[in-house]
């Protein structure tokens, strides 16, 4: 484009003059100056020429797409796709937690601890899932950690049932891992129940995790463990989360407390580490708007000028 600066001056030297002849007498300068005059549009011709040029250059200038790289950080990055996976059925309602000091629904510890664990994960896409009869996808994986966050917000109790589908709910997770192109999937599962509803067996689904190399990692909570044929709905299965974990290389964590969950959620940090550096994405500021701007003003002075002389 600044290639183009010299074309009007090539134009006024290649192209042939203008052979029209007008009426006006023009009366040479030292003449009009010995008779105290001067020619009245010479200034004014000087004038909108400079104009015409100062418009001319602005616009090739704009045209040229002036811009500058602003300073930008390396932006974080994992290459993990991260699929927290939470039940969400009605014994979740039991108040045998704690929040700031207070007894608090399994459901709030999970909820606020969860959060901060999802807020913490800058650098992988997290999805979120929610499962107990029925299984949805809360938030589709996304580099946007504090949405995904919010997103447990909407989380009630009966929202989508209240039994305990766990093989669904990592199905499900599954589901969505194996459309990305991830270098590393990972699945966070919760549960604090048995598996008593849905249409998939929980080590069967474990089973398809391990052949997708995804790694699971189990927490198990609740203040009890499922003994041996102990038809109790309060209790947790232990041993299948154990075993899940197990077949697909991941880790299990048991948690009866808040303090319990805390931690095992620092150290799930711990084995999927974040925020490795990757180049910072060039991130332009055009400049053309300036030139351009100027470009209008002298184009419009030229008219103004020429209007006035003519």
């Amino acid at each position: 484009m600044l290639l183009l600066l010299p074309l009007p001056f090539l134009a006024t030297r290649l192209l042939p003059a203008d052979g029209r002849v007008g009426g006006a007498l023009k009366v040479p300068g030292a003449i009009a100056a010995s008779h105290g005059t001067a020619d009245p549009t010479a200034a004014a011709t000087s004038g909108a020429r400079l104009a015409a040029w100062a418009a001319w250059i602005a616009l090739v200038f704009a045209l040229a797409g002036p811009r500058i790289v602003l300073p930008a950080e390396a932006l974080p990055t994992t290459g993990r796709d991260l699929m927290v996976t939470l039940d969400l059925s009605g014994s979740m309602e039991r108040t045998d937690f704690s929040l700031n000091g207070k007894t608090a629904r399994r459901l709030d510890a999970m909820k606020d601890v969860a959060a901060s664990f999802i807020r913490g994960r800058g650098g992988d896409r997290v999805g979120l899932i929610a499962y107990a009869d029925q299984t949805y996808v809360v938030s589709p994986p996304s580099y946007d950690v504090e949405a995904v966050a919010k997103a447990l917000d909407g989380f009630a109790i009966g929202l989508v049932g209240r039994s305990t589908a766990i093989g669904d709910g990592l199905g499900l997770a599954l589901r969505r891992l194996s459309k990305t192109d991830a270098k590393s999937r990972v699945v966070l599962l919760l549960s604090d129940g048995v598996n008593n509803a849905g249409v998939s067996a929980p080590k069967d689904v474990a089973g398809l995790a391990k052949e997708m190399g995804v790694r699971v990692h189990t927490i198990s909570m609740g203040p009890r463990d499922i003994p041996e044929g102990d038809g109790n709905p309060d209790v947790v299965d232990v041993k299948t989360l154990r075993e899940i974990a197990e077949m697909t290389g991941g880790r299990t964590f048991r948690v009866k407390t808040t303090e319990d969950l805390q931690a095992a959620m620092k150290a799930v940090d711990q084995i999927e580490p974040t925020r490795s550096l990757a180049p910072p994405a060039p991130i332009w500021r055009e400049l053309w708007p300036w030139p351009a701007t100027l470009a209008f003003f002298a184009a419009a002075a030229t008219v103004l000028i020429r209007s006035r002389t003519g």
